[in-house]
């Protein structure tokens, strides 16, 4: 056969000799490295601004709430990255569209104020994410081994507990551990005298009752070592306050503020 008219197969094994160009394994493990840290960078930005914010006299109509303001800042770089993870390609072009975009859902659709009172510490986290998956493991093989156990009948109750956390979100991030651990769901919060009752499946004994204390009192201890110490505990103005108060402007939030700490 002349090399005027080539055989097809022979065609398509010398196409297929030849790869198509893409991403090498070193290219995708840079880029992706780079998506991630993009996190770190963002993160760290908002610590130098709060820093800056806590040691440098800014103006009031700048400044604001501090802190409100970094979390503000923390979800419009969260969102600008979901936003360039989305797209798939870190550009400059894409980060930019993500700011923007960030930044209109934060005005136009804004949630509701959370306080943010405290500081995060990443040890502390980090154990108490280790002691999460523990429990969760260790309850499950008690509830189950309770289920299928011959002849035996657990006494669930209900149990009123009082905790010491102040922040309303970190409260509800310790309803959050307890209802994710298996053998306890929170059924109410009373907020103004921090109690929560519990349902815990199995309190037949003193022993049981004592251990389940003694679990809700690691679960306070630790949320606040993670989140609001006392050294570094700073009360929002929205602390303790109806869903109507961040319609008020900052001097008046201000003055009411004031008042309330007489």
């Amino acid at each position: 056969m002349s090399d005027d008219n080539p055989d097809p197969a022979t065609q398509n094994t010398r196409a297929g000799a030849v790869r198509a160009p893409g991403k090498g394994p070193v290219r995708s493990f840079l880029v992706n490295a780079w998506r991630v840290s993009l996190l770190f960078i963002f993160w760290n930005v908002v610590r130098v601004f709060v820093w800056i914010r806590e040691h440098v006299r800014i103006p009031g109509r700048i400044a604001g709430d501090g802190r409100e303001l970094a979390v503000r800042l923390w979800v419009v770089a969260w969102l600008t990255f979901v936003w360039v993870l989305l797209w798939g390609t870190v550009s400059w072009a894409n980060i930019i569209g993500g700011v923007v975009l960030a930044l209109a859902i934060s005005i136009l659709l804004p949630l509701p104020r959370v306080p943010v009172e405290g500081r995060i510490h990443p040890v502390s986290v980090l154990w108490l994410l280790v002691r999460l998956i523990i429990d969760f493991f260790v309850s499950s093989a008690q509830v189950a081994w309770a289920a299928i156990r011959p002849g035996y009948r657990p006494l669930g109750a209900v149990i009123r507990v009082r905790v010491a956390i102040k922040s309303d979100m970190v409260l509800t991030l310790a309803v959050d551990y307890l209802n994710l651990v298996p053998g306890t769901m929170v059924l109410e919060i009373d907020h103004r005298r921090r109690l929560i009752y519990v349902h815990v499946f199995d309190v037949r004994s003193d022993k049981k009752v004592r251990a389940f204390h003694k679990q809700v009192a690691f679960v306070e201890r630790m949320f606040i070592k993670a989140f609001e110490r006392d050294s570094e505990w700073h009360p929002s103005p929205y602390h303790g306050i109806d869903d109507d108060y961040h319609h008020v402007r900052n001097a008046e939030r201000a003055a009411i503020t004031a008042e309330q700490k007489r």
